[in-house]
């Protein structure tokens, strides 16, 4: 299972680079696949603006029928941030309903689910945190009844990860440079990006329901 998760983790990663999402920056950690830095650009005219928050996604080797982990490599301040730097986030639950948290199956992770729609996710839920069930309690009270103070340590933490900002790196300075903030592109490995036959097949649409009936 491990080397079909990698193949559509390389296709994964080769699209992103080449069609980077706005407001974030991926790369391999130590040219492994299913280990990534990804770095949030924090958005013009919000709290974040001027931050480089760097994060770690941690892919199973059954991925994508199990989702991926994301935790923040620095303190990050977030009603739907652990304190360990965790995301909390439906979209990286386990798939299925969950009686305990009340979330439904559509709302959790399921194998259609890729890290565009993971990062995506995430830049909707800095700008909209859930208050309901805060990962961060005291987080989520200072967001509801102390913004002035929730905004404070934001901001001091948007000056801290500024020493991320990698060499060269322009950041955007409008919402238009923004949208086309993007790392410097990756050149492409023919061995790195090779696909062999059994491992394209795993997702080709002939043969995609009996691979994923043997390779589980």
């Amino acid at each position: 299972m491990s080397s079909s998760a990698a193949s559509i983790l390389q296709r994964q990663f080769k699209e992103l680079t080449r069609n980077p999402v706005p407001g974030f920056a991926v790369d391999l950690k130590d040219d492994n696949i299913f280990e990534w830095d990804v770095a949030i650009i924090g958005s013009p005219k919000t709290i974040y603006e001027g931050g480089y928050f760097k994060a770690t996604m941690s892919f199973p080797d059954d991925y994508p029928f199990n989702p991926p982990t994301f935790r923040f490599d620095r303190d990050f301040y977030h009603p739907n941030v652990y304190p360990d730097g965790r995301l909390c986030i439906s979209i990286l639950h386990p798939p299925g309903d969950d009686p305990v948290s009340g979330e439904k199956a559509e709302e959790r992770w399921n194998p259609t689910q890729s890290v565009e729609s993971v990062l995506v996710s995430i830049i909707s839920l800095l700008a909209d945190p859930n208050c309901s069930s805060p990962a961060n309690v005291d987080a989520g009270v200072a967001y509801r009844k102390n913004r002035e103070l929730y905004d404070s340590i934001v901001k001091t933490q948007v000056d801290a990860s500024k020493a991320d900002i990698p060499p060269g790196f322009e950041m955007p300075k409008s919402e238009k440079d923004f949208m086309l903030a993007a790392p410097a592109e990756i050149e492409d490995d023919e061995n790195f990006w090779y696909e062999s036959a059994e491992e394209s097949d795993f997702i080709d649409d002939d043969e995609d329901d009996d691979d994923m009936s043997t390779g589980i």
